[in-house]
């Protein structure tokens, strides 16, 4: 991890930074797809965005261009297109809004676990390997259930295995979300006159 750090430019015009900065402007657009009933625009706009989300993790870490912006415009990126295609399939009623609410619960219990850490001086914990498999889960549910919405000649397959995958990376969102209250709760009780661990704080 101090290895990591260490290689942690602060470097903005960088190709992963564009592609998650590409990605943040086709949020809207996605949204609006999906609201209007555009439901092949949308499907190729998330397809688009998995796919650079994907290209730039390893363009970042292939060519050492991992970078402080980099790890604030990728995970917002993720979590404001997630939540583009919650409201978004919520207004269309594919999804139910208990589901939506449930997903946007626990991002907001990630933004208050934040603002605690910020407080007693500590950066953002780091993302723990059961998040990224539950946003992996989320996000394939997404396409997938979309899919079946524009062919709906599909939906026998596709609503099921959307259902499946959306339901378990919703379980997983939370029980990740609960380590990170737990390893917070951990983390703030540190004695002050102990050095500041930084982002460093997540022993998990």
């Amino acid at each position: 991890m101090t290895d990591a750090a260490n290689q942690m430019s602060s470097r903005i015009l960088t190709v992963p930074n564009v592609l998650s900065f590409l990605r943040l402007l086709m949020v809207p657009v996605f949204f609006v797809f999906i609201v209007v009933g555009n439901d092949l625009g949308a499907l190729i706009l998330l397809v688009i965005s998995t796919i650079t989300d994907f290209v730039d993790g390893q363009i970042a870490r292939r060519f050492n261009q991992i970078t402080r912006l980099g790890q604030l415009l990728d995970p917002a990126a993720d979590r404001l297109l997630i939540l583009a295609a919650l409201l978004g399939l919520a207004i269309a009623q594919v999804l139910p809004w208990w589901f939506v609410i449930a997903v946007v619960s626990r991002d907001l219990l990630l933004i208050v676990l934040g603002i605690v850490l910020a407080n007693h001086g500590y950066g953002p914990l780091p993302v723990h390997h059961l998040g990224k498999f539950a946003t992996f889960c989320l996000f394939s549910s997404l396409p997938i259930l979309m899919l079946g919405e524009a062919f709906p000649a599909v939906q026998g397959v596709t609503s099921p295995i959307g259902w499946a995958a959306a339901l378990w990376g919703g379980f997983l969102y939370w029980w990740a979300g609960v380590l990170y209250l737990r390893e917070t709760v951990r983390v703030v009780r540190i004695p002050a006159r102990e050095p500041d661990t930084g982002s460093a704080t997540l022993g998990l």
